[in-house]
């Protein structure tokens, strides 16, 4: 029996647990949230397309009871607020960081095994406290960003080159900011051949800044931020992990002198198995962008260092 729970059920987790009972990822999906009722009704409307779709996964819904989280495989955690009108960046990460605390902190206490799958932003500084607060071995600490980030990439180099983006290799490492992504494009590939090959320097650069600016867009077409590729990145690391599937997928990890950086979380390619983070991969960067990774982990670490500011760390 595989378990996973979804801790915040708004749009991001409620997509996230949707398409891992879709996919029948797990047997059981639990959806836990703090407001009364919303988990329990999405996971009734979910349950009732069971039928319709033809999957046999158990989604559970319950408000703040975290025993019916209990012996969860994996622990997604989507909780927090976004930004508001006149919110400072440090209130926001002060906000956000006693969430998270907690809710890790009240999901472990029940599946003390489970790996931890962060989403909340700001996701490196997110998955960052939850290394340091939890005292949880670093391959059981995941940020999901670059899942997310490498989605986007291949959507808009399929795009560019008017192709299936399932054809289309495409890597983006560093943090998941709009400031911070690296989307490598000298790696990106179509069927095996290199992107410059197939595209002009500046349709690539128009690639690269859409990439970039990725989240932002679509918050500018929505009014809010977007959840499907969220929720289905983050189920895509999930399944990576219960499945033992060994996919190697570009996440927020705990860095020991890899890519010339420590104490840090941040975006690279990683082996996810059932052991959560099985292999960091080194990648050999060049010039250019181990220079761009360095200013990255700068950014990274800058907005750490609020953490301790605010006396959550």
């Amino acid at each position: 029996m595989s378990k996973v729970t979804v801790v915040g059920v708004g749009n991001v987790g409620a997509t996230c647990a949707n398409v891992l009972a879709f996919n029948e990822v797990a047997d059981e999906v639990v959806m836990l949230d703090v407001k009364e009722g919303v988990s329990e009704g999405k996971a009734m409307d979910m349950m009732q397309t069971a039928q319709l779709l033809g999957f046999d996964s158990t989604l559970v819904g319950c408000t703040n009871d975290y025993a019916k989280t209990a012996n969860s495989d994996v622990i997604v955690i989507t909780s927090g607020i976004p930004r508001k009108p006149g919110m400072t960046r440090e209130e926001l990460i002060g906000v956000n960081a006693g969430i998270v605390k907690s809710v890790a902190g009240s999901a472990l206490k029940y599946s003390p095994d489970a790996i931890v799958v962060v989403i909340s932003n700001p996701m490196d500084t997110m998955t960052y406290l939850a290394l340091k607060s939890l005292g949880l071995p670093k391959n059981r600490i995941i940020g999901m960003g670059g899942a997310l980030d490498s989605s986007r990439f291949k959507y808009y180099l399929s795009q560019a080159l008017g192709c299936n983006a399932n054809e289309v290799e495409g890597l983006v490492i560093g943090g998941h900011g709009d400031t911070t992504m690296i989307p490598l494009v000298r790696l990106a590939t179509y069927k095996g051949i290199p992107v410059s090959q197939l595209l002009s320097k500046e349709k690539i650069e128009e690639v690269v800044k859409s990439t970039m600016v990725g989240g932002a867009t679509l918050t500018g077409l929505l009014g809010t931020s977007a959840w499907y590729a969220p929720g289905a990145a983050g189920a895509l690391v999930v399944e990576s992990i219960i499945h033992n599937q060994k996919k190697m997928i570009s996440c927020s990890v705990a860095l020991e002198g890899e890519y010339g950086e420590s104490d840090i979380c941040i975006g690279v390619p990683v082996i996810l198995g059932k052991n959560g983070i099985e292999e960091i991969v080194k990648l050999d960067l060049n010039a250019e962008e181990k220079e761009l990774f360095a200013k990255s982990a700068a950014a990274v670490h800058a907005t750490n260092a609020v953490l301790k500011e605010i006396n959550v760390l």
